[in-house]
């Protein structure tokens, strides 16, 4: 028998080999006898909407017939957006990103498409579609690669924040490319741009450019709260993420934390000052008054852990204290891992307290929790958590530091963070008398997979 080369081949030979009529077939697929009768006598091209109960109706998958449908409705006949929109959008929901690829290579000959193709990108994106958004908004910026367009820098902020990840490498790839393109942004999107790449920045401990992020964000955020048309405008359709007032605030909080690690603690006050003064917002709504308590809890909690990190030791009962009332695991890892660095810093026991967070400290617990907040941000935090913690028990002689530092150097290599591999391997070759042979046989091994890092 001859092979089946169209969609219609398909349809006539299930009639054929099931002894059926048209009629049957119409009220097996659901597809109007007269429709049908059209579109196998090549009077009407198949709409995705048939395409789907025609195939359902030959018992195949969803996407079986998704290639062909290509050469049929779109390479060998005249495209039309009508069926091209719904086409791209069930690619994207059987996970088809092959036939997305394959539509839109050939869509980009024509510019007109480009707005529409950018529309869909955009329902993509915000439906959580981002692998089949990606593809159509590096399309969208090649063929728009020569106009400095606002179109072109929101696809490159679109696919800076579908590229972010756990890999530090990579990260830093995408924030480079992007922030060449922040500019070109409405300054809506500046703002959370800005507040984005202070976030992939402050993971890579590039803390010159998380505070010129952070300085950009006051800047705009602060023009724009003064513009009344535009504080009317964001009730009315903004764009932003958060409220305008939010990102004021938060360029204090980054900066404070810009000076935490650079251990400027009197710049750090200052910055707490300022954000946890919220007098200056206009709004007077149940989100605006939760915002400012928000922003005044962490100046608490931060003017305790300035103190505590100046070397002030007995301000550490009652940063403990606070911590423990929050009742936030990821506020209490943090707090954990503070307490660490400042133990090893300054030489402190602190034996008491970590027993007392012990059910915060476990590997799992911490990677549930990176779908709810910054993933890059907090997978840093926890590999230089496990160091802080190798080094604080190595330090005293417990052995069971080298287990920690295994698991510290394991972890930065799965995020790909060579700052703390580095960390990590010096640890293990200063304490190698401490390791048994099982603990030797995992570091080599790990140390293999080091040398595949690119």
């Amino acid at each position: 028998m001859a092979q089946k080369t169209t969609i219609r081949d398909h349809i006539e030979d299930y009639i054929e080999q099931n002894g059926m009529n048209i009629n049957r077939f119409a009220n097996i697929s659901g597809v109007n006898s007269g429709t049908l009768s059209r579109i196998l006598s090549q009077k009407q091209p198949i709409s995705m909407g048939q395409l789907e109960r025609i195939t359902s109706g030959l018992n195949l998958p969803t996407d079986h017939f998704y290639e062909m449908y290509i050469e049929e409705c779109f390479f060998n006949g005249t495209p039309t957006w009508r069926r091209l929109r719904p086409f791209l959008f069930r690619c994207a929901d059987t996970d088809r990103l092959d036939c997305i690829e394959r539509v839109i290579t050939t869509l980009l000959d024509n510019l007109a498409y480009t707005p529409m193709l950018f529309e869909t990108a955009e329902e993509l994106f915000h439906q959580g579609k981002k692998a089949a958004a990606a593809i159509l908004y590096k399309h969208v910026s090649t063929s728009e690669k020569y106009q400095h367009s606002e179109r072109l820098a929101i696809c490159q902020y679109k696919l800076f924040l579908i590229s972010i990840g756990n890999d530090q490498d990579a990260n830093l790839r995408a924030a480079t490319l992007f922030e060449g393109y922040v500019e070109r942004l409405d300054p809506s999107y500046q703002l959370d741009a800005y507040r984005h790449l202070a976030h992939v920045y402050g993971s890579l401990h590039r803390w010159d450019k998380v505070d010129l992020m952070a300085q950009e964000m006051h800047r705009i955020g602060t023009l724009l709260y003064k513009q009344k048309s535009f504080l009317q405008q964001q009730e009315e359709n903004s764009i932003l993420e958060k409220p305008l007032y939010y990102y004021i605030l938060y360029s204090y909080l980054v900066r404070s934390t810009v000076c935490e690690h650079n251990r400027d603690y009197k710049g750090m006050k200052y910055y707490i000052n300022r954000y946890s003064n919220g007098d200056w917002i206009l709004e007077d709504t149940p989100e605006a008054r939760s915002t400012i308590t928000q922003f005044q809890e962490w100046a608490i909690a931060n003017s305790l852990l300035c103190q505590l990190m100046s070397g002030e030791y007995d301000s550490l009962p009652e940063y403990v204290e606070y911590v423990s009332a929050q009742n936030d695991d990821v506020f209490t890892l943090r707090a954990i891992f503070y307490i660490l660095e400042a133990a090893n810093h300054h030489n402190w026991n602190v034996d008491k307290y970590l027993d007392q967070f012990s059910l915060f400290v476990s590997y799992e617990k911490f990677k549930e929790m990176f779908g709810k907040y910054n993933e890059q941000i907090h997978a840093d935090e926890y590999a230089r958590y496990l160091s802080e913690m190798a080094v604080y028990h190595l330090s005293r002689g417990k052995t069971e530091g080298i287990k920690i530092l295994l698991q510290s150097l394991e972890f930065s290599i799965e995020i790909n963070n060579k700052r703390n591999i580095i960390k990590s391997v010096a640890l293990f070759e200063q304490y190698r008398d401490k390791a048994d042979e099982t603990d030797i046989i995992q570091y080599q091994e790990l140390i293999r997979e080091v040398r595949n890092i690119q």
